[in-house]
């Protein structure tokens, strides 16, 4: 009966010796078997392995492929305007051996990473204009900062997989001053384009003018030209009537005359009773009746 906790003692500690040999690795991790701070296996493929119990230790690390944010990174590109970029990369751990040696833990990796990546989008974006950065020529700007920090980065055992720029923009104080000009500009040139338009209104306008006076000149010269005509036919056509008939044409000049100032409204007339113009009203004078 003595004998039955000594077997109980070394069944226990035979299972948790076993228990202890035996580890799990995730499709989502890798690992490390260390034997007093040496690195003695290391794991990448998922599945189970075994160490030594109480002597070994196993120390996981992500698979996976891992974010690191930059927050908000104020730059200066090579005009002088300062911008704040907010920038992200993605990167996973491809030597787990070097990585323990150079950084051990994934926060200390990330503190890293963030100072690799910080200074490689300062060293490329301080080499371009701001114009650069926010045109179509950021997608190669974003490759040459990934290649920067992958350079720096592989001695940590890390591989840099890709970085984005997720925006850029002016500082708050330099922004209000930058549409404050914006809209300056906006004002001086449309200033400018009502001035032209004035300008060339008034040419157009002027234009107008001229050609009224022109064309109101030249039909005032054609209308003379033809009313002189028109007198002289007229002049030719009495100038030939008085020539046959004398006596009539100054008959009908008379009557002609009577007729415009023997208005019923105006009937008084101031001439002397001897003048000619009355030389048709005299009784004398009246064709004698047949």
């Amino acid at each position: 009966m003595r004998l039955i906790p000594v077997i109980a003692a070394i069944v226990a500690v035979t299972l948790i010796g076993v228990m202890s040999s035996i580890f799990i690795v995730d499709e989502r991790k890798q690992a490390l078997v260390l034997q007093f701070g040496q690195v003695k296996q290391v794991v990448t493929e998922p599945g189970w392995g075994i160490k030594w119990p109480f002597i070994q230790d196993v120390v996981y690390y992500e698979g996976r492929i891992l974010p690191l944010e930059t927050g908000d990174l104020e730059v200066t590109p090579r005009d002088e305007r300062r911008l704040l970029v907010d920038a992200f990369a993605r990167w996973r751990i491809v030597d787990i051996v070097l990585f323990r040696q150079a950084v051990q833990t994934e926060v200390a990796a990330i503190s890293r990473l963030r100072s690799i990546l910080t200074a490689s989008l300062r060293e490329v974006l301080g080499s371009v204009t701001s114009k650069d950065i926010v045109s179509p020529e950021r997608a190669i700007l974003m490759i040459r900062i990934r290649d920067s920090a992958r350079r720096e980065a592989i001695d940590l055992g890390v591989e840099i997989i890709d970085v984005r720029i997720r925006r850029a923009d002016l500082p708050e104080a330099n922004l209000n001053a930058t549409f404050a000009r914006m809209n300056a500009e906006r004002e001086r040139e449309a200033a400018d384009e009502r001035a032209r338009g004035k300008e060339r209104a008034q040419e157009v306008r002027a234009t107008a003018d001229r050609g009224a006076v022109e064309l109101v000149s030249e039909a005032e010269r054609k209308a003379e030209i033809i009313r002189g005509e028109a007198d002289a036919k007229r002049n030719a056509i009495y100038a030939s009537a008085y020539g046959r008939d004398p006596e009539f044409f100054a008959f009908y000049r008379s009557m002609r005359a009577y007729e415009r100032a023997l208005q019923g409204h105006n009937t008084t007339l101031v001439i002397s009773p001897d003048s000619e113009f009355f030389d048709y009203l005299k009784s004398d004078t009246l064709p004698a009746p047949e």
